[in-house]
C-alpha cells in the first residue's frame, strides 16, 4: 500500500462528505447515531471477539498495564458506547443555531451563527471507545472525520467501524462522513496532520509522547492536552469523611485515566489527623506513596523529588504534599499541575470562591473527585478529549467544540453612510 496515496484518496472523500454532512438535517444524523447504536447491540459477540484478540497481542508484545486497562472493551463498555450514542442523539444540534442577535444603529441585525469545523482528524491509543464516541460527536456537529486508532486496537476498531459505517448507509449517508484508517503504518499519522487542503483540525488523544509529536509537527490546528497531572486539596475547613472518599476515589477508581489524581495536597492544620487515615486507605489498595519532609514527619512514605509534583503516573502512585494553607496549595497546582482537573475539599463558601476563581484549569471542582472530569459525566454525551489550551475549546470537548462560529447580518437594503 502506498501510505500517502491512500491518505490522500481518505482526505478527499472526507473533503466531500464534510459538504454533505454540513447541511444534513438533524433527524438523519439522529437516525444513523440509533442505528449505529443498534448495529453495535448486535455485534456484541464480534466486538468482543476482536478485543479478545487485541488484547492478546497487546500482552505478547509486552504492552504496558495502564495501556492494556485503556484497551479492554467488556460488555459494560459496549452498553456505555450503546448509551452515548442514544445521549448524543438526544442532545439538541447545535449546527445553524444563531444567538447574539442585535439591532444595531444603523439599523442592521448583527448575530452569530453555530457551523461545524469541517474535517476532523482524530488520532488516539488503546481505547476502542474512543472510535464510538468522536464518530458520534463529529456526525451531530456536521464534521467529517478521519479516525486513526493505535495498531494495539486494530481489530477492535475494525470491528466498530463496520457497524457505523452500518448506520450510516441506513440514514441514506456516505460512509466516507466517519474513515477509520485502515492502516497500521505510522506514515499515516505523519500524512494525516500535514493536510491542511483536506484536514482542518486534528485532536490527538493518548500518551505525551504522542501529543507532544503531534503538536509540534502537524500543519493544521490542534485540540489537545499534554497530561494530567490533577490535585485534590484537602483545607481544614473539610467534611473529614468527605475529603477521605473523595481523596481515595480520585487516585483508585481508575489509575490510567487523565483525570486521575496525581498529587494530593493537605492544609498543615488537619495533615496530622487525616494523612494516618489516608495511608491506611491507600495501603489496602496498594498504592505507593511519595510525599514532602512534613509528610514523612507524619506517616511512612518514600521521599517525593521536585519531579514528582509534575509526574503523571498512571499508575498506584500518589505525591503528597503538606502544605500551609489555600494559597500555598493554588500556587502549587498553577505552577506544577497541567491545567486538567483540580479539586478542593471545603465547606467554606469563601475559599470555594477563591480556588474557583484562582486555579487555572479546565475543571475546577468543589468537594468531588477529579474522576468527574469526563464529557458524558457532563452531560455531553460523550467526548472526543479534553482540552487545556484556552482556545479555542478547553475541558471535555462535546458538540459546541467542534463547531465555530460566523456571523450572520440581516438587512433590508441597508447601506453604510
Amino acid at each position: 500500500m502506498d501510505v500517502k496515496q491512500y491518505m490522500t484518496r481518505l482526505g478527499q472523500q472526507a473533503r466531500s462528505a464534510s459538504r454533505l454532512i454540513a447541511k444534513a438535517d438533524t433527524g438523519k444524523k439522529n437516525a444513523a447515531l440509533e442505528a449505529m447504536a443498534a448495529k453495535l447491540d448486535n455485534s456484541r459477540h464480534t466486538l468482543l471477539e476482536a478485543n479478545a484478540l487485541d488484547l492478546e497481542n497487546g500482552r505478547n508484545n509486552g504492552l504496558e498495564s495502564a495501556l492494556l486497562d485503556r484497551l479492554e472493551l467488556n460488555a459494560k463498555g459496549i452498553d456505555t458506547m450503546i448509551e452515548g450514542l442514544h445521549q448524543v442523539a438526544a442532545l439538541a444540534d447545535p449546527v445553524g443555531e444563531v444567538t447574539n442577535l442585535r439591532y444595531r444603529p444603523s439599523g442592521i441585525q448583527v448575530g452569530q451563527m453555530r457551523v461545524p469545523l469541517g474535517v476532523i482528524g482524530i488520532i488516539y491509543e488503546s481505547r476502542p471507545n474512543v472510535t464510538v464516541e468522536a464518530a458520534s460527536l463529529c456526525l451531530k456537529s456536521g464534521n467529517a472525520t478521519i479516525l486513526r486508532g493505535g495498531s494495539e486496537a486494530i481489530h477492535s476498531n475494525q470491528a466498530i467501524s463496520t457497524c457505523i459505517e452500518a448506520g450510516l448507509e441506513s440514514a441514506g449517508l456516505p460512509k466516507s462522513v466517519v474513515q477509520v484508517v485502515e492502516t497500521t503504518d505510522r506514515i499515516a499519522v505523519g500524512e494525516l496532520i500535514a493536510m491542511p487542503e483536506y484536514v482542518d483540525v486534528i485532536v490527538p488523544r493518548g500518551g505525551k509522547g504522542l501529543i507532544a509529536r503531534i503538536s509540534q509537527d502537524a500543519k493544521v490546528p490542534v485540540i489537545k492536552h499534554l497530561d494530567g497531572v490533577c490535585h485534590v486539596y484537602i483545607d481544614t475547613t473539610a467534611d473529614y469523611h468527605k475529603a477521605i472518599d473523595v481523596a481515595v476515589n480520585a487516585k483508585t477508581q481508575r489509575y490510567g485515566t487523565c483525570n486521575t489524581m496525581e498529587t494530593l495536597l493537605v492544609a498543615e492544620g488537619i495533615a496530622n489527623k487525616i494523612l494516618p487515615d489516608l495511608a491506611e486507605k491507600f495501603g489496602e489498595k496498594k498504592v505507593e506513596l511519595r510525599g514532602c519532609s512534613k509528610t514523612k514527619s507524619i506517616i511512612d512514605v518514600l521521599p517525593a523529588t521536585d519531579n514528582d509534583w509534575l509526574e503523571e503516573y498512571l499508575a498506584p502512585v500518589l505525591a503528597i504534599k503538606v502544605v500551609a494553607g489555600i494559597n500555598e496549595a493554588i500556587a502549587h497546582i498553577n505552577q506544577y499541575g497541567s491545567g486538567h482537573t483540580d479539586t478542593i475539599m471545603t465547606e467554606n463558601l469563601e475559599l470555594t470562591r477563591q480556588f474557583m476563581r484562582e486555579v487555572d484549569s479546565s475543571s475546577v471542582m468543589v468537594n468531588t473527585s477529579t474522576r468527574f472530569a469526563d464529557g458524558f459525566e457532563y452531560g455531553l454525551g460523550a467526548e472526543i478529549g479534553i482540552s487545556t489550551d484556552k482556545l479555542h475549546a478547553r475541558g471535555p470537548v462535546g458538540l459546541e467544540g467542534l463547531t465555530s462560529q460566523k456571523y450572520v447580518v440581516y438587512g433590508d437594503g441597508h447601506t453604510r453612510r
